[in-house]
């Protein structure tokens, strides 16, 4: 007879998803409007960049139940400018990717994924002459990117940070592939900005094209967009395909952009703070040091490519856009964790595993770190084959460590549970793979300083086999665990003496 265990799941059927539950804003001012009927947003008067944002933002961003901030009357900034921080945390986080809020983690990222990423389509943009991010076109001597108030995020950073929930512009100038991502802003003077893109990113690739044709390459950087196109930014989409024209698919309608008027580049016409400008080949300056993702000052001061601005652009009364890295968890890994966690699940089974049940990127790796992998085993050397893939695969292949693969019965975004999974079930002699030379970053603080200096920037991977050995998996002991059936029941019953 089965044991309750092997009929376990903690899947709820994913929801249907109709076009009522399209995404509902097209722009910044539009979520702040969805996120107040949520209740989810507080305002702060006269709170410092030079110390008061950044200290509050690492109290809120911790706090996954934490509403999103809007800091006004900013001393010493822009007029009427404001600071938004926390935007993905509480009801807002399923408001935010369209989908209904009472969606589990694990339900959310799976409606995410069929609804938006099994079959990736795109709707072309469409460029308009006039938008509300053209009420204000600064240029030529008047430019002065230091009038936002761009904040000092954490207390040891290298300067001001206008990026952190930005995303930039960029061109193939051999294909014309527009691409959007996201890499970290820092204000260099009035009329220049430096920014870090690793190695193999998109960004990156395009500019090291036209570096090598001597070349300057035209940039846009967008500081206050929607919620949804910075994730976009943030996200693996396939190369070659626009995250503009993507997210326009997303919504059922195309993204309405403006062009720049020294690029030609696109940005949202209901942007909040645009900066656009050229960074001309060989001018480095020192960028850094910042608080990454990881938790850590994973790069020391360096140079890095600089950014004339030649035109900003913006809104009345603007909105920055500020989406700070802390040391983990916090809110950068609870949005990739949904968005990535879904593309993790399509990769898998895009590359043939069967029976891949979920998959989660945890928080507390910043969605990158560790994987949590279940599936129905169906023969042996299937655990393996499903961690080899995830953590090889298009989204697990940069900056990963540990895959985790386990039984169906698992709620692998549960950290405790995947935990005590891979205590159980695993055996260290026996269970752990290793892979060497693996994709990774300068932010990798593992890496030693002399291999950073080479260039080496790679890691290895473990892949735990965290199941119930294929061999004798009908014998191994029950789960001291009701069923699913019988959870219900008690929580339904007796939940309201956990409130």
């Amino acid at each position: 007879m089965a044991s309750k265990a092997e009929h376990a799941t903690n899947e709820r059927p994913v929801p249907s998803v109709t076009n009522e539950l399209r995404i509902p804003y097209t722009n910044m001012r539009d979520w702040i409007e969805e996120a107040e009927k949520l209740g989810e947003v507080k305002y702060v008067e006269s709170a410092t960049w030079e110390r008061d944002i950044g200290m509050a933002s690492e109290v809120v961003q911790h706090d996954e139940n934490a509403p999103c901030v809007i800091f006004e009357q900013i001393p010493g900034s822009l007029e009427g400018s404001r600071v938004l921080v926390n935007f993905f945390a509480g009801k807002r986080m399923n408001m935010t990717l369209g989908f209904p809020t009472d969606l589990s983690k694990l339900e959310l990222t799976d409606a995410f994924r069929t609804t938006y990423m099994e079959d990736i389509k795109e709707l072309a943009h469409e460029i308009v002459e006039d938008g509300p991010i053209l009420e204000n076109v600064v240029e030529g001597d008047d430019i002065d990117v230091e009038v936002f108030p761009s904040p000092i995020w954490h207390e040891d950073d290298g300067g001001r940070y206008i990026g952190t929930g930005s995303y930039n512009v960029t061109r193939d100038p051999e294909t014309g592939w527009i691409n959007v991502g996201t890499y970290r802003v820092m204000i260099h003077s009035k009329n220049e900005v430096g920014f870090y893109i690793s190695p193999g990113k998109h960004g990156r690739i395009h500019r090291d094209k036209y570096e090598a044709r001597g070349e300057p390459m035209p940039t846009v950087i967008v500081c206050g967009g929607d919620p949804m196109t910075f994730l976009m930014g943030s996200s693996e989409i396939p190369n070659g395909m626009c995250e503009y024209d993507v997210v326009g698919a997303f919504r059922g309608e195309p993204m309405k952009l403006v062009e720049g008027k020294h690029t030609g580049l696109p940005f949202p016409a209901d942007a909040e703070i645009v900066l656009e400008g050229f960074v001309h080949p060989g001018d480095k300056r020192s960028e850094g040091p910042f608080g990454e993702w990881t938790g850590y000052y994973g790069s020391r001061m360096r140079a890095e490519p600089v950014m004339e601005i030649k035109a900003i652009y913006y809104r009345n009364n603007p909105i920055l856009f500020g989406c700070p890295a802390q040391r983990p968890p916090y809110e950068v890994g609870r949005f990739r964790a949904i968005t990535r966690s879904a593309m993790l699940k399509e990769n898998i089974k895009s590359a043939g595993v069967p029976d891949v049940e979920s998959a989660w990127l945890h928080e507390v790796g910043t969605a990158r770190m560790l994987m949590g992998v279940a599936i129905k085993q169906r023969y042996p050397g299937h655990a393996k084959q499903a961690g080899h893939i995830a953590c090889q695969c298009h989204v697990g292949a940069y900056a990963g460590k540990y895959v985790v693969v386990t039984d169906e019965d698992i709620d692998v975004s549960n950290l405790e549970e995947l935990i005590w999974a891979m205590l159980t079930r695993s055996d260290p002699a026996e269970s752990i793979s290793i892979i060497r030379g693996a994709w990774s970053t300068h932010l990798d603080p593992r890496i030693p300083p002399e291999e950073k200096e080479k260039g080496n920037l790679t890691n290895s991977r473990a892949i735990i086999d965290a199941c119930r050995p294929f061999h004798w998996k009908d014998e191994f002991p029950p789960v001291n665990a009701p069923s699913p059936e019988l959870a219900r029941e008690a929580r339904k019953k007796w939940g309201y003496l956990c409130e």
